[in-house]
């Protein structure tokens, strides 16, 4: 593997974090600004969140058949922020919808891309080790620009995070192509052994494997009370006459979690051997109700410190050893980057809906009461993935699994 080649891949990790997102946090605060509601916003994302979804199976479709990985990545980035940026000049619902629409599409392809091209610089033993610095990359880029997103929204308003986008969009395209695309092999990067060209299997294989299928079950529900936690403490914040600056606050609340996420990332790729996928799955899952119930028991703005302590613990190890789990799981099948896809379908059905069912409880309700509801849904994530423990810690494993039906 060519060392020049990974650590471009680290470095455009770190600069397309902030592409990915596309305003992330910021938009609930931008546009309630501009006086939309709760439940408006939350619809707003839910629509971007259902066209991701939408794009999912495709893209990892695509990222298994395609020869430049480089290139198809770096016009995606192109294309989220040229629609992203339309925001900053109507905030009509058409031109917001369609905004959304277009940025979750693309957003869709970023982790098969990253994950193929990862497997096709390292192969299938040096996988974990890269993802964890992939992440731990990844991470420092999300607090690093949240830092100074949170200066920009302070002093010049909200309106210079789209300015922020722009700059890191064009890092990201010279990181991107210092990676060597000849560097980067296609069959492993699908999870082929074999160096000669072999068709793309039957999607069968993948509907077949009840542990992918759980595991993407457990994430649907683990998403569905993940995804609409963070925007909604913003926009509960927003709402709090007198509280901390909106758009502060919701820089400070990045900045905790993606501080936690970088020690927490390479940790877990160290400690993959030792505790498996299976265990190291179980504690984030265990995480994600009492983030739900604390931040249900107090709109204090101090209580986002330790919620979003347990979100960084979480996501740090999910990132890392999800996707890696998911390469043990399909190693050989020819299927790794749509495996990955059907996963990341399902946590986005979860995603995509929770802003929409988070929003519209909060506004009928409270976001106390929303923010139980959710904790309640994170409890049933947990109880899936304990359900199949027996069948889940069989490719927990950290030698090389067959890959199965059963």
């Amino acid at each position: 593997m060519s060392l020049r080649s990974l650590q471009a891949l680290c470095l455009t990790s770190f600069f397309i974090a902030d592409v990915r997102d596309g305003l992330g946090p910021f938009l609930g605060i931008f546009l309630t600004e501009r006086h939309w509601q709760p439940d408006e916003v939350g619809f707003l994302m839910t629509a971007g969140g259902i066209a991701g979804l939408l794009a999912t199976l495709p893209a990892g479709f695509i990222t298994d058949t395609s020869k430049n990985k480089r290139a198809l990545l770096a016009v995606l980035c192109v294309m989220i922020t040229v629609s992203t940026l339309l925001i900053w000049f109507s905030q009509g619902d058409g031109i917001a919808a369609f905004s959304q629409i277009i940025s979750g599409v693309c957003a869709a392809f970023v982790g098969p891309l990253i994950t193929g091209i990862t497997l096709g610089l390292t192969g299938q033993n040096g996988f974990s080790a890269q993802m964890g610095k992939n992440e731990a990359f990844n991470h420092a880029g999300n607090f690093l620009t949240a830092l100074i997103g949170g200066g920009i929204a302070w002093y010049w308003g909200i309106g210079g995070i789209f300015l922020l986008m722009a700059c890191t969009t064009v890092l990201t395209l010279c990181a991107l192509f210092a990676i060597r695309n000849k560097d980067i092999d296609n069959n492993a990067a699908r999870g082929l052994a074999s160096s000669e060209n072999q068709p793309i299997p039957s999607f069968s294989i993948l509907t077949k494997n009840t542990a992918l299928l759980v595991t993407g079950l457990t994430l649907l529900l683990f998403h569905l009370a993940n995804a609409a936690l963070l925007p909604m403490l913003s926009m509960r914040n927003a709402g709090i006459s007198g509280a901390m600056n909106p758009g502060l606050y919701a820089a400070i609340t990045v900045i905790i979690s993606q501080a936690v996420m970088i020690p927490v990332a390479l940790w877990v790729a160290l400690r993959i051997e030792r505790h498996g996928y299976w265990r190291l799955i179980m504690l984030a899952l265990l995480l994600m109700p009492v983030r739900a119930a604390m931040a249900a028991a107090t709109d204090t703005p101090l209580m986002m410190v330790p919620v979003q302590i347990l979100d960084g613990v979480a996501a740090g190890i999910l990132g890392v050893a999800v996707p890696g789990f998911i390469v043990k799981l399909l190693q050989g099948s020819g299927h790794v980057n749509a495996g990955q896809s059907v996963v990341m379908l399902m946590q986005g059905a979860g995603a995509s809906l929770s802003p929409a069912l988070t929003g519209t409880i909060a506004g009928h309700y409270s976001f106390s009461t929303a923010f139980s509801v959710l904790s309640v849904i994170a409890l049933a994530a947990l109880l899936v993935w304990w359900r199949y423990a027996d069948l889940l810690m069989t490719y927990s494993a950290a030698s090389p699994v067959k890959v199965g039906t059963d």
